[in-house]
Formats: C-alpha cells, structure tokens, sequence
C-alpha cells in the first residue's frame, strides 16, 4: 500500500509535495529563517520539531543541523543522516500517525502561501556547465552553420564559474541588466540589454565536499550530492556575443541567477532514475575518469516546463503560456560526471556549492531551453494576446516547472521557479 499522510493536501494527485517528497528548503518565520519540509501546502517547521524533543532519538548533529538557519549544515552530514532524518519527518507525518504525537506536529506546521521563502543555502561558489548537446547543437548553429559543435564538447563537460552573490530565490523581480553590446556595423554602446533570455536548468547542491587536491572518483560523486532545484539563468545575449570571447561569460549572466526554494534529495528521486545515457556508436566514449560503473543509476527522469505571462496578460487575467518542455533524461553527460569532472584537478567542493546543468533542451521542436534556440522555429512566438517575443520584455513573468512520474509511483514535483522582469536602473 502507498504511504499516505495525514496531512490531506500531501494526498492530493496534483500537489508537488506528497509524503514520498519532503523536500527541504528555508523559510522566515517569528523574525527568524527556519529550515523546513514541504508537505502537501504546508511547511513543517524541523527548528519546532527540534525543541519540542520529536528528533530525541536522531543524532545530536543531526538535531543540531536541523536548527540552523540554512541548509548548509545538514548537507555536510551525508546520505546517513539524511536517510536517518528524512525516515523520521515520514513517520511524523505517515497517515498510521495518531494520537498526541500528530496534534503536536500539527502545531509545527505553516501554510506555504503565508512562508516567505528564503535561498535554502549559504552558497559560496557557483558553476554554471553546457551539459545538453541538443542545446550546444542548435545554439552553434546559429553561429557556425557547418561546424555546430566545437571539438573538445563530446570529450570534456564545459563550464565556467558563475556569480554566487547575485544567486536569488524564486519570486524575486530581476531588473534588466546594462553592458556593453555591438552590432556587426557600428562601434559598441552601453545600455539596457536588448536580448534578455531564460535559461531552464537543474541546479545541484554539494553535500559533503572534498578537500583541496583530493578528487572525486566517480563511482562515489553521488555521495557528494544532496539534492536538487529549478534554476534560471538569466542571459543577456547581446552583451554576451560582445564580450564571451576569449574568457567566456561574464556579465552577460552575473547579474541573476533564480532558483527554486524546494531542494528535492536525491533519496526522493532515487525510484525516477533512467540509468546511463546512450550515446551514438560514432561518439568517443568518455575517458575513464568519467566513465560510471556498471549498473549505474545514471540519468534521472525530470519533466520540465517553461511557461510566460506578459503584464498585458496579467491584466487581461490571462494564465501564463506553455513555451516549451524538456527532460533532464536528454543530457550528455550525468550530474554524477559533471561533479567528478569538477574535482578532477583537485578543486575543493564544499556544502552548499552549486553545480547548474546549462540549458536542458530536447532534440525537437518544442523542447527548447531558451528564447535564443527558437530561432530556429518558421513562426515567431505570438502570445494570446497577439504579442510577438523574440526575447523577453519587461514585466515578463518566466515560470519553470519540473516534475517526476512513473507508472505506480507518485508524482513528486519542485514547485515554482519564476522570475519577473522589471526595467533596468537609471543611468549613474
């Protein structure tokens, strides 16, 4: 029999948060930032939980992380004291629950839609990877027609360290940024960006790192990784195709980065695993460093979702519109192979570190992870209302969904990632 809980909301088909879920993220609550587990609509509260004494028989670091104020100290734990944890939260709020014990917990817990949700993490470092060929393919194509690809992409996973600063929760307006930019027949100019665009991707978080010079084999990168969240990384591609070579990007995409405050464990996806991704027989196998074990869990099955809404739209009362879905399944390479390669000169990876796919886009039409890949489409997008994007405008509401689903299973989801964009700051 499927586990059922006794709060309704978590039994509904269509909440992201049944009891097989309980992703943990943090919330203000009483002046204070709390960690707490989405269930159903609602948040239980681990700091009450703590001091009502219902995790006495969980270990005292376990206790201790679980009243902090970010996510930072649990996730230096590891998959014991996760699993230990997360088995405790489930017996707390198991439908068999009865007596004293579920009216307590039923005190502990908050409606999310009075939360203020927070970053679930103090993150100190930020990289950004270029994981999905079908995106590199069609963006390539764009800007080099004959050769898409560059010849190191089937061999190494690329990437380039982002901005953690500028990292912001869901639900935050991200004001357009200036930079310079150049067309092909005039001198560059500084100004409000003229291309800004979406990026859809997963974003994983460090667990347990690695000290400075130790790499990661692996067959154990997934012990590093504690779960993972929607993440938006805003591009102003006009400042991009000015300044990206020959360093890459800068402040084409250091000026936001939107994540979901739900960070989904990787005990919870374990069930919606795809195992090792294929790849054509003309490919090179990756090198063995990079080379995951037999059996491997590999790839995971993730839905994703891109939705619009213009401020015209919001007036009018009009939902936001379907742009494209993905899958986390259609990566090149794995999150496993993206943590090792990381550490693979010795860098030193610490809880809390965020580690972003790129943009997750599918083979066909329909499946793209950004404005810039629909390009390539005959038609232009045309909104309900007859507006026409080529890039985003402001007061453009950009929301990403994800979910997991498998026949017998339920479905558990990451909630909303979305972001606004308002005009850019005045002039200095």
């Amino acid at each position: 029999m499927a586990l059922r809980s006794w709060v309704a909301s978590a039994n509904d088909g269509s909440t992201d948060f049944p009891i097989q879920n309980l992703p943990y993220g943090v919330f203000r609550r009483e002046m204070q930032d709390r960690i707490g587990v989405a269930i159903g609509d609602q948040i239980l509260d681990l700091r009450a939980c703590s001091e009502g004494g219902l995790f006495a028989e969980l270990p005292q670091e376990v206790v201790a992380a679980c009243s902090q104020d970010s996510l930072n100290a649990l996730m230096a734990l590891g998959r014991g004291s996760w699993s230990i944890l997360r088995n405790r939260i489930a017996a707390l709020l198991d439908e068999e629950q009865a007596g004293t014990i579920r009216s307590v917990v039923k005190g502990l817990l908050t409606p999310q839609r009075e939360a203020v949700m927070r970053l679930p993490a103090r993150i100190g470092d930020y990289t950004d990877f270029y994981a999905s060929i079908h995106h590199a393919t069609r963006v390539g194509k764009l800007f080099r027609p004959d050769n898409p690809l560059l010849p190191n992409y089937k061999w190494v996973p690329i990437g380039y360290h982002g901005r953690a600063s500028s990292i912001v929760v869901s639900g935050q307006e991200v004001q357009r940024p200036l930079g310079q930019s150049r067309s092909s027949d005039s001198d560059p100019v500084f100004g409000p960006s003229k291309s800004l665009d979406y990026e859809l991707e997963i974003g994983a978080f460090v667990g347990p790192g690695n000290s400075l010079g130790k790499r990661i084999p692996i067959a154990e990168a997934e012990d590093h990784l504690f779960g993972l969240c929607l993440l938006n990384d805003w591009s102003a591609r006009d400042i991009q195709s000015w300044e990206y070579q020959p360093l890459g990007p800068f402040l084409a995409k250091s000026f936001a980065t939107t994540i979901s405050p739900w960070v989904v464990t990787m005990e919870a996806l374990a069930p919606y695993r795809a195992g090792a991704p294929t790849r054509p027989d003309e490919d090179p196998a990756p090198l063995a460093y990079l080379r995951e074990p037999a059996g491997s869990a590999g790839a995971i099955e993730i839905s994703l979702e891109v939705y619009m809404q213009s401020s015209r739209m919001r007036e009018e009362g009009a939902p936001p519109m379907l742009l494209s879905r993905g899958n986390l399944r259609d990566l090149y390479w794995t999150i496993a192979q993206l943590v090792t390669h990381h550490a693979s000169n010795g860098c030193n990876l610490h809880p809390g570190d965020l580690i972003a796919t790129g943009t997750i886009s599918g083979l066909n039409e329909g499946s793209e992870g950004c404005l810039l890949e629909m390009k390539h489409r005959t038609e232009p997008i045309r909104l309900p209302g007859g507006e026409i994007r080529s890039f985003l405008a402001d007061g453009d509401k950009v929301i990403f969904r994800g979910f997991c689903e498998r026949p017998g299973l339920p479905k558990i989801g990451f909630g909303e990632c979305s972001g606004t964009i308002i005009g850019a700051s005045p002039d200095c």
